[in-house]
């Protein structure tokens, strides 16, 4: 066969949509789907004893479905200084259930991006996928409550455009999952102590239970990364695998969540050599994700 012919029919099955009745096939659905109310609370999850595509091709979704209710904004709000009106939180709320619904779309990409890694590997993907979704869920309900809906705020793809230009899965357990995975440690336990001071123990309990959560996430990100390179976990190797221009200082948050980032299996060696990261000014903005 042609070398060029076989390469333009590998491109055709790439951008073909995967058999129905597939794990494969529920991922390509759920990163396209533009209709608010099946994105943000799809058909059941695949579980165990799913059908999975036999050699798939690689499918990298470019860019996932968007309800028009989620409007674009041209770049993040400042995080509010105080937390006493309900708008703010709500704000806040909003903003972090679009951090959910893009962490969820994009273990769905990966699951596409990357069909040759181990199977055992893209079913903790889908797994995560709906933890996360469990996520959104709760600090929708949260919005709710507070008066709001979705759509009464603008959102960014932030996670998006960066985690969608991993080269290979490396690069993507090391951004997605001890990255930004990583950050939402120190963020969720930094939040919930504010939604706490603001006498909002409702919101706080949610935080609580997704800084929790946030730990096995970690700790997946860390086993396969491990698993991929052979090796230990290294902060020079997880640097390195990180995707130009992003750098540990933007990865984290202050203070540390030492305690938490323990429990996922990061070592006093890694963890010191995270918090001596000079800040940027991006890191310092990161709240306007």
């Amino acid at each position: 066969m042609d070398p060029n012919e076989s390469c333009t029919r590998a491109e055709s099955a790439a951008s073909e949509a995967p058999p129905t009745g597939t794990v494969e096939r529920w991922c390509w659905d759920f990163v396209g789907d533009s209709d608010l109310v099946t994105k943000l609370a799809p058909a059941t999850l695949p579980g165990r004893g799913e059908t999975w595509e036999v050699d798939s091709p690689a499918r990298r979704m470019v860019r996932p479905g968007r309800p028009p209710e989620l409007r674009p904004a041209a770049r993040g709000a400042r995080t509010p200084a105080a937390l006493e009106t309900e708008r703010s939180r709500a704000m806040l709320m909003h903003t972090f259930m679009h951090h959910e619904l893009q962490a969820a779309e994009l273990f769905a990409w990966a699951v596409l991006a990357f069909p040759d890694t181990p199977q055992e590997f893209r079913a903790g993907l889908v797994r995560l996928c709906g933890e996360e979704l469990g996520h959104l869920g709760l600090y929708r309900q949260h919005l709710e409550r507070l008066g709001f809906a979705v759509g009464d705020f603008p959102v960014r793809d932030w996670f998006w455009e960066r985690v969608a230009t991993c080269a290979n899965v490396t690069a993507f357990v090391a951004l997605q999952g001890l990255g930004l995975e990583g950050a939402n440690l120190e963020h969720s336990a930094r939040f919930a102590q504010r939604f706490a001071a603001a006498g909002d123990e409702s919101g706080a309990r949610i935080l609580a239970q997704v800084e929790h959560d946030e730990i096995s996430h970690v700790a997946f990100a860390l086993h396969w990364f491990e698993h991929f390179t052979g090796a230990p976990l290294d902060y020079d190797r997880w640097r390195h695998a990180l995707p130009a221009p992003l750098t540990p200082a933007l990865l984290q948050g202050r203070p540390l969540n030492h305690a938490a980032r323990r429990k996922a299996g990061q070592g006093e060696e890694f963890l010191s050599r995270l918090a001596a990261e000079p800040p940027t000014s991006q890191a310092r903005n990161r709240d306007e994700r």
